[in-house]
């Protein structure tokens, strides 16, 4: 798995997020997207996961031959502030709804997510009704235990306390190894794992 970004650039109106961004994502490597709030994390993330495009530049998906751009949500599963859990649906139902689009993470299943997630007694529970920090859980338990190459985590710990903040380190430990992983954060717990980092400032 590697993602070439070369000159990659995006703006919103007259003003540029990030530009001049030439870089290669590669393997099972474990990268850090660091920088102050609103420096453009969330943005680069966004354009590797190809939800938004570049304003200038490009982005190439490579697995054993070039992956086309309409095809490459098959390949990453993302956990962020700004993705919303389907909150009418049940923890089960959003387990399984989840689970029709990506397979399991080899071992993995649905009554094995719900033990890790420590919520079996909320498995018919509508999600609206869970807390901040249920519906974090949640959504990193989905995104982790997905069998795809790429991870994506933007502030992953937040609405953890410390307890949740050690299960999410439990979390990457067992399910990342062979995973290329991008974190966007300005806090080290989060990406105290990682072993590759980028100051988007530095692409100002």
């Amino acid at each position: 798995m590697k993602i070439e970004l070369k000159d990659a650039g995006r703006r919103f109106n007259q003003e540029w997020i990030f530009r001049n961004f030439t870089y290669e994502f590669s393997d099972s490597g474990k990268y850090a997207i660091l920088g102050p709030n609103g420096s453009g994390k969330s943005t680069l993330l966004s354009v590797v996961m190809g939800n938004l495009e570049p304003s200038e530049g490009t982005v190439v998906y490579t697995d054993t031959h070039i992956i086309p751009t309409d095809k490459w949500y098959r390949q990453v599963s993302v956990a962020a502030p700004y993705l919303d859990l389907v909150e009418e649906f049940t923890l089960q139902e959003i387990i399984d709804f989840h689970f029709k689009f990506k397979g399991f993470y080899p071992g993995m299943s649905s009554v094995r997510l719900m033990d890790l997630l420590g919520l079996v007694r909320s498995q018919d529970k509508p999600l609206k009704y869970f807390s901040s920090g249920m519906k974090q859980r949640t959504k990193l338990a989905l995104a982790c235990c997905t069998d795809t190459p790429l991870l994506l985590l933007d502030e992953p710990t937040s609405n953890l306390d410390k307890q949740g903040i050690e299960w999410y380190h439990d979390l990457i430990r067992d399910f990342t190894a062979n995973k290329l992983v991008l974190v966007g954060s300005n806090q080290e717990t989060e990406y105290s794992f990682c072993d590759n980092f980028i100051k988007i400032t530095d692409y100002k």
